[in-house]
């Protein structure tokens, strides 16, 4: 189910400054912009989908003379608008418009201290945004400030913290600046992976302080670091950890002239879904054909470390935009991700291992911990030396299916077979990684044979054909399973005790 929240809204192309860092290479309006009765008519449609949240956007969404005319109605259509600007154009008049508008919060772009800001977007522009501030803190308007961060500006984020909370700014978006637009031609500017923590780590540090600004991570800054959770959890004031790029999910991308993406960080063109003056927003958000490179996207269809990792089945690569823009390919893995960033470290010192039977210590040490991930990596540097070693690859099948890495334990598993089909161990692997992978009939098949190959110290197939049973809506025939594996072996027994007793009580 696609539930579309908030939307990003490029209004218009037109721009009064020359980022270096823009993604859109803004310069003028282009032509095709929607005039403005198309664009009040695409307001009625997005309340019809139900979007909470609306950010205007652009270019600058000043330069457009009817923005504020676009944010009322989105208002009337039960929308929230909020606004993107780089605040030069900001002044009384401009905010009191804003504030009759309904705008919900002004979001201005700064990215440094005086000095680098300036050089980034427009002599005289830091000044500016600072008398910005000033204004719209005596109107009943919310204001905050998001910074896109590059190689220079990354150490001055402490001393702008500081200024930003001098003016009265609440909210903070920390966001990475990718190789995109303008910025492809400066790669000097552009952060490495490993900032990504550094990033991480300044805005935890903010929160462990008591800072009064709320630190806000972009999608593009994580992932499962156990330090950038908590910050989310100060800005959103409950748990939270990512669970996939929501673009064409809850996610939507407005361009100036009504073509319809995911994302307007995404700007190539493959991606473009349709446009507005050809059918409706409505009908291309609710077509199951439409964003289906995310909707339908899978673990297995990533790459690297993002097709192995613990995590892959939830974070789904991390943002879309920062693997297109740095490899060139939705589908490639996520290198600009915390998590991505410890397990390439740790590898590169793994690999310096040689000794196979520190490797296989290595390994039962790191599944101790439930740390797979760490596990995967020397063992499938073992297999590399012993590729025949059958209890080698039980276990790297094993550690394959708690990284829900289902197909490597299903072709794990099926070597173990080939081998030696009697093996109890692996035929309920290979019964429960087709379970995992929807073969749900052939997987019974395996577990019912590994079933017949169990004795009293390996009990666990009837557990898992149970599990697997009751998952499938076939609780009798779970419960039927349990009974015999409890007549059979008394120290079933009480291993099944609690899954039987739910059973007793759930089946009708």
């Amino acid at each position: 189910m696609n539930n579309p929240i908030t939307a990003v809204w490029e209004i218009t192309m037109g721009c009064n400054m020359r980022c270096k860092h823009c993604g859109s290479s803004c310069e003028n309006a282009l032509e095709g912009e929607l005039t403005t009765k198309e664009a009040l008519n695409l307001c009625g449609d997005l309340g019809k989908l139900g979007f909470k949240w609306i950010t205007l956007s652009g270019g600058e969404p000043t330069t457009r003379k009817d923005w504020h005319l676009i944010a009322k109605e989105l208002n009337k259509n039960g929308i929230i608008p909020n606004i993107i600007t780089n605040g030069w154009l900001i002044n009384e008049e401009i905010a009191d418009m804003a504030v009759e508008a309904g705008i919900n919060t002004i979001a201005i772009s700064v990215d440094g201290l005086l000095e680098t800001h300036d050089y980034i977007r427009k002599k005289g522009s830091f000044k500016r945004i600072m008398n910005a501030f000033d204004i719209l803190k005596n109107k009943k308007i919310s204001y905050s400030a998001i910074t896109t961060i590059n190689n220079i500006n990354l150490k001055e984020l402490p001393v702008l913290r500081d200024i930003l909370i001098e003016k009265g700014v609440k909210g903070w978006q920390l966001q990475l600046a990718l190789p995109m637009g303008n910025m492809a031609k400066i790669s000097d500017l552009v952060a490495a992976p490993h900032h990504v923590d550094e990033i991480i780590d300044f805005s935890y540090k903010t929160v462990k302080e008591g800072s009064k600004i709320n630190i806000q991570l972009a999608d593009c800054i994580g992932y499962y670091n156990a330090k950038e959770m908590e910050v989310r959890k100060k800005s959103l004031g409950h748990e939270y950890s990512w669970t996939g790029c929501g673009a064409g999910k809850y996610n939507l991308g407005i361009l100036h002239n009504g073509d319809i993406l995911g994302c307007t960080s995404v700007r190539d063109r493959k991606f473009i879904e349709g446009n507005i003056r050809k059918r409706s927003v409505v009908d291309i958000w609710n077509d199951p054909e439409s964003f289906t490179w995310n909707r339908n996207l899978t673990k297995n269809k990533l790459d690297g470390v993002c097709k192995k990792c613990v995590f892959g089945n939830q974070c789904l690569g991390g943002c879309a935009n920062t693997r297109l823009t740095m490899n060139k390919d939705v589908f490639s893995e996520n290198q600009y991700c915390s998590y991505n960033v410890a397990v390439t470290k740790a590898k590169r010192q793994l690999e310096k291992i040689d000794d196979f039977d520190t490797l296989i210590e290595k390994a039962k040490k790191f599944c101790e911990n439930d740390n797979f991930q760490l596990a995967q990596i020397v063992l499938s540097k073992a297999i590399e030396k012993e590729p025949d070693d059958l209890e080698l690859l039980k276990f790297y099948g094993f550690i394959s299916f708690m990284l829900e890495n289902y197909e490597d334990a299903k072709t794990v598993n099926g070597k173990v077979l080939k081998k030696a089909p009697d093996d109890a161990y692996a035929n309920k692997g290979m019964g429960l990684s087709l379970w995992k992978l929807k073969d749900v009939e052939e997987g019974i098949k395996f577990l019912e044979r590994a079933i017949s190959l169990s004795d009293e110290n390996f009990t666990d197939p009837y557990f898992d054909l149970a599990v697997l049973l009751s998952q499938n809506n076939r609780k009798e025939e779970a419960l039927k399973v349990l009974n015999e594996g409890r007549k059979k072996y008394k120290s079933f027994v009480e291993k099944s005790d609690d899954f039987y007793n739910y059973l007793i009580n759930n089946v009708s």
